[in-house]
């Protein structure tokens, strides 16, 4: 199906879910699909959908012409429509992440954020759940280092919050671009170290490593994690479910004394101390 569009002059083909199937985090090697999924081909204006429909009928017979849409899509950004919700959001006691030209009439410590196309705005409990706790412990002249760093919003908000210096990790180069753009909005790049994944420098004796990404990349990154980490640095992980906690505990636990976790709507933040 995907190549038929493809060869009809689709520019884009997506697959998803058709029935609330969650699929979340395949073993390595593995591209499962939903039991039901939905294909989307996006063509130009200039498509005829009678055209379309008519080619994909009689390609792959008539049944398929019972479950076909065909709908106009008005000409925008689409992957940026989203913002048109994004409104300022309050962490902990004073730290505010607010969209580009928005401040509440309240005092606080700010971040002006665009995330571009890389993850990180807030409004998933996995950021919020570090961003509480960076307001909460208030990194001051801490080394940090933040693996994963989406659109730089941990990066930054240690930065706003106290921390010496923060070296940004991720392996997207649009998260590395978007990191970039906001740390120097936000008046923070000059304390600031962006780098790739793929090659990371020698990094040890941090205070604190922040690594919000899936349950599974955080048990294997177990070893690179905690090798950057001073003896009593803390180590902060989230983007796991509540039913990840233990897998990833146990991961964690022969370097680390881990924390009661911290939870909200059934995502996990657990805190470690190294040994």
């Amino acid at each position: 199906m995907e190549l038929l569009l493809e060869k009809m002059g689709a520019l884009s083909v997506t697959l998803g879910d058709a029935a609330d199937e969650a699929l979340l985090e395949p073993a390595p090697g593995e591209s499962p699909l939903w039991q039901r999924t939905r294909i989307s081909g996006l063509f130009t204006q200039e498509s005829d959908p009678e055209r379309l429909r008519r080619e994909l009928v009689h390609t792959l017979g008539e049944e398929i012409g019972q479950n076909l849409e065909c709908e106009a899509l008005e000409d925008r950004q689409w992957e940026r429509v989203w913002l048109d919700n994004f409104r300022p959001m309050k962490f902990g006691r004073n730290l505010w992440i607010c969209p580009d030209g928005q401040r509440p009439f309240e005092e606080g410590n700010f971040i002006d954020l665009d995330p571009g196309l890389a993850f990180g705005t807030g409004t998933h409990p996995t950021t919020a759940l570090c961003l509480d706790w960076l307001d909460a412990q208030q990194p001051v002249d801490a080394r940090v280092v933040d693996f994963g760093c989406g659109s730089g919003i941990l990066a930054i908000a240690a930065l706003k919050l106290g921390a010496r210096e923060v070296v940004a990790i991720d392996h997207d180069p649009q998260a590395l671009d978007a990191t970039r753009a906001n740390a120097e909005k936000n008046g923070v790049l000059g304390r600031l170290r962006i780098v790739h994944s793929a090659s990371l420098p020698s990094i040890e004796n941090v205070d604190l490593v922040l690594a919000n990404i899936l349950a599974g990349t955080l048990i294997d990154l177990e070893p690179t994690l905690a090798a950057l980490v001073r003896p009593e640095g803390r180590i902060i992980l989230s983007g796991l479910l509540s039913n990840q906690t233990e897998s990833v505990s146990a991961a964690y636990a022969g370097d680390f004394d881990l924390l009661q976790p911290s939870t909200l709507e059934n995502w996990v933040l657990l805190e470690g101390r190294r040994r």
